[in-house]
């Protein structure tokens, strides 16, 4: 028989959030699971180099934070950038807009997956005149 594997502490780390999740992750993780969000597919507390991500949506490069009191903005900040440099958008939301008011998460949530507008970032253009 083989030797299992060591798994690094990041993934360790992930495995302990899991089990310890707040309520806040908890209401938006049962907002997320399964697909019920338009079929779109989530995963909750995902290693991602020395991050662990509370929620991600690979196919759509988003991450989904749930910021709870003890969240740092100048760290979270820099993290935010970091994976925005891989590609990745992270949408923040705070425990009171999560326990109370699910409904703008998820539209933001689903606005953050709809593809932009083929005319985004264009001005108003006049058609020239025959």
């Amino acid at each position: 028989m083989s030797e299992p594997r060591p798994r690094d502490a990041t993934t360790n780390h992930a495995r302990a959030l899991r089990r310890r999740a707040t309520l806040a992750e908890r209401t938006l993780w049962k907002l997320l699971r399964h697909r019920r969000l338009t079929g779109l597919k989530f995963r909750r507390q995902v290693p991602l180099g020395p991050y662990v991500l509370d929620f991600v949506c690979f196919p759509h490069r988003l991450i989904v934070e749930a910021d709870g009191p003890f969240h740092d903005p100048a760290h979270d900040a820099l993290r935010d950038q970091g994976l925005a440099r891989a590609g990745f958008r992270t949408l923040r939301f705070s425990v009171r807009e999560i326990l109370g008011r699910d409904e703008r998460v998820i539209t933001r949530i689903l606005a953050a997956t709809e593809p932009p507008s083929p005319l985004a970032g264009e001005g108003v253009r006049r058609m020239p005149d025959g």
